[in-house]
């Protein structure tokens, strides 16, 4: 969902390999990985409860639930990725997109047949570096609709989204600041 972002928190390797992990492994699993890979477990985990609980991002969510419901997280999470990729300069989104990937194939022997399906076509397509693109958002919102048990696929989430951009903008540039200290106090306690 927001790869970008986790990645892009991520202080190790490792740890960018666990922000992979977390979402695709069950919670009695977390242990049997190495302490690099459960310090990026734990990350992940530290930055979504920091993320569900900021009011820029509960204040972010009403812009969806009208047509998401509870999905509306998911699609910010999404929307924070496009802010993300987009205040970035392009050496700096292209070169950390290229490392992500060249990590996770490093550590390919620790992902889950899934994750590494998906490792795959977020590679071939770059997903990491298209986040920026109006188009590459539309992509992984659709994808996060097709995902969805309860959603009608053809929802017009993506529209939702452009006609909001602005506000959306402004959220971000008032939460990403914060998340990115908060996820350096946390990796300060590892």
């Amino acid at each position: 969902m927001n790869y970008l972002a986790h990645s892009f928190l991520a202080f190790s390797e490792e740890q960018i390999v666990g922000q992979f992990l977390e979402d695709v492994i069950p919670n009695r699993d977390r242990f049997s990985y190495p302490e690099g890979m459960q310090q990026g477990i734990t990350l992940h985990r530290e930055i979504d409860t920091f993320t569900d609980a900021h009011p820029e991002l509960r204040e972010a969510k009403k812009i969806f639930s009208p047509l998401v419901r509870l999905y509306s997280g998911a699609f910010v999470d999404v929307s924070m990725d496009y802010f993300l990729a987009n205040s970035l300069s392009d050496k700096v989104l292209k070169d950390h997109a290229e490392k992500v990937y060249q990590v996770l194939r490093k550590y390919e022997d620790f992902l889950p047949e899934r994750l590494l399906r998906m490792v795959n076509g977020m590679e071939k397509d770059n997903w990491l570096y298209n986040y920026k693109e109006d188009w590459g958002i539309q992509y992984s919102i659709q994808n996060v609709l097709n995902k969805a048990k309860y959603l009608d696929k053809d929802l017009p989430v993506f529209e939702v989204f452009m006609n909001n951009k602005p506000q959306l903008q402004k959220h971000f540039d008032v939460f990403f600041p914060e998340l990115l200290e908060y996820s350096k106090i946390v990796n300060s306690r590892f």
